[in-house]
């Protein structure tokens, strides 16, 4: 059986889900009401692409108004300058699409989450060795939960392994069978110009979707 977690949250048991909201092309002026709409439907961990308009923007937007409520980063971090600067918009997670060794150690050093992007044994150990808190599996369409299961054999127990690119509400229950820890939704979530109502309408599918999978 599949563990389930909880968080507090103004006194109130709320379930945590691991599943981090990857809103690439968000802009600034929408933020506030998107992360609103995905905190209310179950989705706490929020991440903005740095190929966004105004990202640090928008990150500080929506620590501002979340609060603890959710945890806020960025995504497509590419650069120990871009880690630097995330630390000052209030961001308390990175997200990468590659294996960066100093962008891990930058992150660490600034008391950041480390999540980057991984494809291979080697590039998984050298991310673990980095100092990295989990690993994302990009493209998780190429690397299918055949090649993960693989993976995971010789990975650490402890490791957190989370699918970006190709999990969707439809398949989460191929990943949950080969003991994934979470997921990372882009476009079957949000898509720049959505809106909030379509937004809130797919994070319950996928929220559903999860906590049948899942737990």
């Amino acid at each position: 059986m599949k563990k389930q977690l909880f968080r507090i949250e103004k006194g109130i048991i709320m379930k945590s889900r691991n599943i981090i909201a990857i809103l690439r092309g968000v802009r600034p002026s929408e933020v506030i009401q998107i992360g609103n709409v995905l905190v209310a439907a179950g989705i706490n961990v929020i991440e903005v692409p740095l190929n966004s308009p105004k990202p640090f923007d928008s990150i500080t937007k929506l620590k501002t108004e979340l609060g603890d409520s959710a945890k806020i980063g960025a995504g497509t971090v590419l650069t120990v300058e871009d880690v630097s600067k995330l630390k000052d918009a209030g961001g308390e997670l990175v997200v990468s699409p590659n294996c960066d060794i100093d962008v891990i150690k930058a992150t660490k050093v600034a008391g950041m989450k480390s999540y980057p992007g991984v494809f291979t044994p080697t590039e998984c150990f050298a991310a673990l060795r980095a100092g990295a808190d989990g690993l994302k599996f990009f493209p998780g369409t190429l690397i299918g939960p055949a090649g993960l299961k693989a993976m995971k054999a010789v990975l650490p127990v402890e490791t957190l392994t989370y699918v970006v690119g190709g999990a969707d509400a439809s398949n989460f229950a191929e990943w949950a069978n080969i003991g994934v820890t979470g997921f990372g939704i882009g476009s079957a979530l949000y898509k720049a110009g959505m809106a909030p109502e379509e937004i809130a309408k797919k994070a319950a599918e996928i929220c559903q979707a999860y906590d049948e999978a899942m737990t």
